[in-house]
């Protein structure tokens, strides 16, 4: 009776994670995609408590509720600008689990084979499944658990140097120890001879081998890795601790673990992909650190930045029928927009087309300006796609740039040298005046140089940007 409640309420489940994931695409549906997920969780916590193996009644609901207030602490604390490393560090703990679950299965193991036929009879729900598996599928097993103890270590140090670099405590240039590739070839090598002495021993030494090779490349993988590319980082190492969860769920035979894996693990690994699409990367080049690089110097910019007032920008604005505003991560970090949404309100109120222009790797985040417009309740259909939107900067009479600097950079099209060359960018240099929000002179996060600050059709609207959209609203009749 139980195990028949514990495998309904998987099924179910299942279906939660996966309607979840599907309202997770939309703007308009996410918020119902998001109790889809916290009721299919609930479910399967529940579901599992008081399933098979059940015990340790009071160790659970004092860990439940241990994390679940630290959960809403950390919800109710983090600001938007956070979210990327809170994912990371998200991602981080998963990877733990999965080596943690992975060197218990194997404790369990070498249990069960020192016991005599009497030892059996007070095995646990997992120590009675292994006891019953045939020699062959003992084999399997050793497999399942080394490859999620393997992907488990690689996304724990993976994860933890991403929220170092996301979050401004570890450089965010790339870094590689001298030897660089073949370190990390030198220690999958051993890995894979790990795994083939872990098969024939089933000795404690091997996994350790193994996990210290494995917490060696996810260091070195994302340490190598620039900051540019880190919203792609994200977005694998996401889909890292999903295969992480499956090979887990495999070891321990629970169905529901490997569902919500391969769809965590599927769906990083598709979001990756797009992602690197956009900023026409390789993934594989990506996620080794970058093989190649450019082919030379890039080009010198010519000319000089020129700075505009607040009244010069707001007289263009008044001025303006058509305006795009392209919100980049300068946004988040100023928390500017609410700011930015009370001025499209009143542009849009004076009968002028306003619409947002999102390019796919903006901010530090997958979605993460649309998620800070979505905060502010700028309109769902002003907000529009790059591919959606990008023939329409030339007909357009002002576009202000909010805080980005790579996917406005012109020298992606212009310059076979520059370290974007070939990304798809927001082409704004096309349309009639170019105004660009930004607190210095710097060049970003990503430190690449950005031609665009220097068009005769560009200018400058130096300052922190919550404080310079604030001082536009006025004046704006």
């Amino acid at each position: 009776m139980e195990f028949g409640f514990t495998t309904a309420a998987y099924v179910v489940a299942a279906v939660l994670f996966i309607l979840s994931l599907g309202g997770l695409s939309g703007q308009e549906s996410a918020k119902r995609a998001v109790w889809y997920g916290i009721a299919g969780m609930a479910l399967a916590v529940f579901a599992t408590l008081i399933g098979p193996g059940s015990g340790l009644w009071l160790l659970s609901v004092i860990l439940i509720a241990g994390g679940g207030l630290i959960g809403w602490y950390v919800a109710k604390k983090v600001e938007m600008t956070e979210m990327p490393q809170l994912v990371a560090a998200m991602h981080s703990l998963v990877g733990l689990a999965a080596v943690f679950v992975g060197f218990n299965a194997h404790f369990v193991m070498a249990r069960v084979a020192g016991l005599d036929a009497h030892g059996m009879e007070d095995l646990g729900a997992f120590a009675a499944l292994v006891a019953h598996k045939s020699p062959v599928e003992l084999n399997i097993l050793k497999v399942e658990l080394f490859l999620g103890i393997f992907i488990g270590a690689v996304t724990f140090t993976g994860s933890v140097i991403a929220y170092g670099k996301l979050a401004g405590k570890v450089t965010s240039a790339a870094k590689k120890l001298p030897g660089g590739h073949v370190l990390n070839a030198s220690a999958a090598a051993i890995s894979l001879l790990s795994l083939i002495w872990y098969f024939n021993t089933g000795g404690l030494l091997p996994l350790f081998v193994m996990t210290a090779m494995a917490l060696f490349i996810g260091y070195h993988l994302i340490m190598g890795i620039g900051g540019a590319d880190m919203p792609v980082v994200v977005s694998m190492l996401n889909s890292y601790s999903g295969w992480a969860a499956a090979a887990i769920g495999f070891s321990l035979s629970n169905d529901l673990l490997i569902v919500v894996g391969a769809l965590v693990g599927s769906s990083g690994a598709i979001l990756s992909y797009i992602m690197c699409k956009a900023m026409n990367r390789s993934f594989v080049s990506v996620i080794l650190g970058g093989f190649g690089g450019t082919a030379g110097p890039a080009m010198e910019v010519e000319g000089e930045q020129v700075a505009i007032d607040v009244d010069g920008v707001a007289n263009a604005l008044n001025d303006a029928d058509s305006i795009i505003i392209v919100p980049g991560y300068g946004m988040a970090v100023a928390q500017a927009q609410q700011n930015v949404a009370e001025m499209t309100r009143k542009l849009r109120a004076k009968g002028k087309n306003v619409r947002f222009a999102i390019h796919p790797v903006a901010g530090r985040l997958p979605g993460h300006m649309n998620v800070l417009l979505a905060e502010a309740k700028v309109p769902y259909d002003i907000v529009m796609e790059m591919d959606e939107i990008n023939d329409d900067f030339p007909d357009t009479d002002v576009v202000i740039v909010i805080g980005s600097n790579d996917i406005v950079n012109p020298a992606a099209q212009d310059d076979p040298n520059s370290p974007i060359a070939g990304m798809p960018v927001l082409e704004v240099w096309k349309a009639k005046q170019v105004f660009v929000s930004k607190r210095g002179q710097g060049t970003g996060y990503s430190g690449i140089e950005n031609p665009l600050f220097y068009k005769d059709n560009t200018r400058m609207y130096y300052g922190d940007a919550k404080q310079s959209i604030g001082d536009l609203l006025p004046k704006i009749d």
